[in-house]
């Protein structure tokens, strides 16, 4: 059988993908509390809330026996799709398994788990350039740029490096980078910077009307943006993990 009919037999691959995702960080574990502010959040954006799918971050509450499932009821009834959960204790855990939900460590854990780099049955370190030498200069990945109008359900992303946007967003389009994002035209769809954590990257447009902006994952909707800015050139930027908003001059 030859390599191209061999791929054909195959009913699916697996392939590595980071896609953007919103998360809930829940700060209390009442699900009366969360729907209230969650009724409240649909009346003030309801697009926001069209079957979004979320993973919910529990690291901040301290509740061995979380209320999983009666918060997951919550946020479906106002069109959230809670796909997973993110920190917690072990019960936590097998509680989003049961669900059918996923699992992922507390952020913490994570950061510290590529802190080392195992070979074979070791882990070591991975070498500092202070011990290895001078570190070569690192590659700054190539800006993406996309030429025209992107259109309400279309997403244009660029997984490495900055996206350039030579035209407009409409409502109902995501624009995503790893890097800054920047708009020549009008963004009225979501804007999405720093996907991967990157802290120290921005969003700048010509012309503000953004349904939803994000800088390594602090977010801010149209509602939350001073009416002074509509409409203005922009820069959004993190200043004290919270997303601040400033006209260009």
């Amino acid at each position: 059988m030859s390599l191209k009919a061999d791929r054909a037999s195959l009913a699916f691959s697996f392939k590595g993908g980071l896609l953007p995702m919103t998360v809930m960080e829940l700060t209390s574990a009442d699900p009366e509390r969360i729907r209230e502010q969650l009724a409240g959040k649909l009346s003030q954006s309801p697009a926001f809330f069209q079957h979004t799918p979320v993973v919910l971050s529990v690291e901040r509450l301290d509740e061995p026996h979380l209320a999983l499932e009666r918060i997951c009821a919550v946020c479906r009834a106002h069109k959230l799709l809670p796909v997973a959960v993110r920190g917690g204790s072990d019960p936590v855990k097998q509680s989003a398994w049961a669900l059918g939900l996923g699992w992922f460590p507390p952020q913490e854990a994570r950061a510290r788990s590529l802190e080392s780099v195992p070979v074979g049955d070791a882990e070591v370190a991975a070498p500092s350039s202070a011990a290895s030498g001078a570190a070569e200069p690192a590659a700054v990945p190539a800006a993406r740029i996309y030429r025209g109008t992107v259109r309400s359900g279309q997403q244009v992303s660029a997984p490495e490096g900055d996206l350039v946007v030579i035209g407009a967003v409409n409502a109902g389009a995501e624009v995503l980078a790893a890097g800054s994002v920047h708009v020549y035209g009008a963004l009225r769809g979501r804007a999405l910077a720093g996907i991967h954590g990157n802290a120290a990257t921005g969003i700048y447009c010509r012309e503000l009307h953004a349904e939803l902006l994000s800088v390594a994952g602090n977010y801010k909707r149209l509602e939350d943006v001073d009416p002074r800015l509509l409409g203005a050139a922009v820069e959004v930027h993190l200043s004290d993990d919270q997303l601040a908003i400033a006209a260009l001059d």
